[in-house]
């Protein structure tokens, strides 16, 4: 079976990420989305959907860029491997176990009061103003790239290549954009079916989405710890002449 390009490799990885991720947490941009969509139609809830997208690329490429330096480390890059299976894990149970489309983290108070401090400094009256500093003051959007990105590239799914890394951003730009695309269409037509029940709905499935990646990435995980011990070589006892029996 042919090696997938590296390039496309990213490319497709990032896609996928931003295409579960976007939907879940539920948070601020999809509910308002949800809202605006329902209100003012289409086109406004898809420039939503595009100024937090545009936010969430920025993250998405501070997050690689800030990262690339450390996993030439084997130390680290084995930790990233660790620690992003836990990370997914615990999301997915979390969103899975969820009752509503807002699921509360200890990073809210702190995210709602950044976006109040910049919703008041820029005053932001256009849809596309509106969705990208609802992400800018999002923290909770920032911490989810910084683990992504370094799973990511601890997993060799991105490489160190500029070109990598920045075919994993379009991706993730272009799957962002997918799932408002569809999230807007489907609140300015649905009249009210496409409400909170269907985002929990979609959250519950993204939650086991989440548990099963996590579990393929712990069996990743194993796999190549019981390679490496397979390779190690063995040391057997061999008596030396000190040790023969007298």
């Amino acid at each position: 079976m042919a090696v997938t390009h590296p390039i496309l490799l990213a490319a497709i990885a990032g896609f996928l990420c931003a295409l579960i991720f976007a939907s879940i947490p539920v948070g601020p941009i999809n509910l308002t989305i949800l809202n605006e969509g329902a209100q003012r139609g289409f086109l406004w809830a898809f420039l939503i959907g595009l100024g937090a997208s545009v936010m969430d690329v920025t993250y998405c490429a501070i997050s690689f860029t800030g990262l690339s330096q450390f996993f030439d480390h084997g130390i680290v890059r084995a930790s990233m491997q660790v620690l992003s299976f836990a990370f997914l894990l615990f999301l997915g149970f979390k969103f899975l176990m969820a009752q509503t489309v807002k699921v509360p983290t200890k990073l809210d108070a702190a995210s709602e009061k950044l976006e109040a401090s910049i919703e008041r400094k820029f005053h932001p009256h256009s849809a596309f103003m509106t969705g990208f500093v609802r992400v800018l003051g999002n923290l909770g959007v920032l911490l989810t790239w910084v683990v992504l990105s370094a799973n990511l590239m601890a997993h060799d799914w991105v490489d160190e290549a500029l070109a990598a890394r920045a075919a994993c951003v379009a991706g993730v730009f272009t799957g962002t954009m997918l799932w408002f695309l569809i999230l807007s269409f489907g609140v300015s037509r649905g009249h009210g079916r496409f409400g909170e029940k269907t985002l929990l709905r979609l959250q519950h499935i993204s939650g086991i989405c989440l548990i099963v990646a996590g579990l393929f990435d712990g069996a990743n995980i194993a796999w190549h710890l019981a390679k490496h011990n397979r390779h190690q070589p063995r040391h057997e006892y061999q008596a030396t002449p000190d040790q023969s029996d007298n």
